[in-house]
């Protein structure tokens, strides 16, 4: 039986105060309970204990606090990444990611020491299917709301009982396909839940229009491109996205994202032998780097060998020369993260707890989806 009463996570303070005026109490009461629901986590009315009795029991009868429920949870011994698998009220499973500092990096950035990271899941599936992705075998099912969005944020933070310090739209699906409703998570998350606008990264395959929009709207969240080829036919093969936003009309993008906001961005690369990693390769990257002001995240590859793939996808091998190429990035005077592998030990790809170990072969659909340009969570380090 369907819920009838309304579902106010992911409503905004003006929404709430439209909410509880139209059921006879005053403005003030949506102040209260956005600072409930985004501040302080309350996953049900009966907490909101200054709201008084009997309007909490209004509200029962009227309203519910929605969102994902968590359904299983996996720490690692390792290093401390937690997994977390979510329920939504449909039934379909997202992922999400929690990860710590990295404490045995030495060149770790300032404030890393008390770093809580989460990574968010905006869609459950996803069409894009990147060749080197582990969870582009699952079909896309349907974007999440805002809600669904920032409801992995709050169960998370009542799950740790810790404050989350940054949130990276990395997780499953592509974000900017899902843009009205990542946007407005964004914007819950920055004025309920406390979280700064240079916290929160949305990384996108390379979404040209919605890169634009971004830079039109002045979006103050930090823009990461899952790039992985500077050259147009690699990058085609690694990212089927890119035969329809080329090399050329995506660096358009992000020159005008740039001229519009004076914010860099990141570009995200994995490196693979023989395909992406030679010398002309490095050298086309450098140059598409220094277009504007940005930072190289090195993600290191993993097997996907789980979803058996076949063709190029099945070819794809790490690169024997990260370190080298490291060093010719940083030689050139760019801003390098070199990324070291967490939570393999509790399968902390995203969608490979939500598949239980049941991949399809490439093409084939399971209700879960893709991260975006990644096949495992990383912890960042300087170089």
């Amino acid at each position: 039986m369907t819920d009838k009463r309304t579902d106010l996570l992911g409503k905004t303070k003006e929404e709430l105060t439209s909410f509880v005026r139209a059921i006879g109490e005053p403005a003030y009461r949506g102040t209260q309970l956005f600072h409930w629901m985004y501040a302080r986590d309350a996953a049900s009315f009966g907490v909101m204990t200054d709201l008084g009795k009997e309007f909490r029991s209004r509200l029962d009868a009227s309203a519910q606090i929605g969102g994902p429920v968590l359904r299983k949870s996996r720490r690692s011994e390792r290093d401390g990444t937690a997994k977390l698998l979510f329920t939504l009220a449909d039934g379909m499973e997202v992922e999400s990611v929690l990860i710590p500092p990295s404490s045995s990096v030495p060149d770790r950035d300032a404030d890393d020491e008390g770093r809580l990271t989460l990574c968010v899941s905006t869609q459950a599936g996803c069409p894009l299917d990147c060749a080197f992705c582990a969870t582009a075998t699952m079909g896309f099912r349907r974007n999440l709301t805002p809600g669904e969005i920032v409801g992995q944020v709050l169960a998370a933070r009542r799950e740790t009982g810790k404050k989350i310090t940054n949130v990276v739209f990395m997780g499953m699906g592509e974000p900017l396909l899902n843009y009205d409703a990542v946007m407005r998570s964004t914007e819950l998350l920055i004025a309920g839940a406390g979280i700064a606008a240079r916290r929160i990264t949305v990384s996108t395959a390379g979404r040209v229009k919605e890169i634009r929009r971004m830079a039109d709207e002045n979006r103050k969240v930090k823009l990461a491109v899952s790039l992985h080829s500077a050259v147009d036919e690699t990058r085609s093969l690694l990212m089927p996205i890119n035969r329809k936003f080329g090399l050329p009309a995506l660096m358009d993008a992000v020159e005008y994202y740039y001229r519009k906001t004076k914010q860099g961005l990141t570009y995200e690369m994995i490196f693979f032998q023989g395909v992406n990693d030679t010398p002309a390769d490095v050298r086309r990257l450098i140059a598409l780097a220094r277009r504007v002001p940005s930072k190289i995240n090195i993600i290191p590859f993993h097997s996907i060998a789980f979803t058996r793939p076949e063709g190029f996808a099945a070819s794809l091998a790490p690169s024997a020369r990260l370190a080298e190429i490291a060093d010719e990035l940083r030689g050139a005077h760019l801003t390098v993260m070199v990324r070291t592998s967490a939570g393999e030990d509790i399968e902390a790809a995203c969608g490979q707890l939500a598949l239980g170990g049941e991949a399809l072969p490439r093409g084939g659909h399971a209700g879960a989806a893709r991260q975006a340009g990644r096949g495992t969570h990383t912890h960042s380090t300087k170089v």
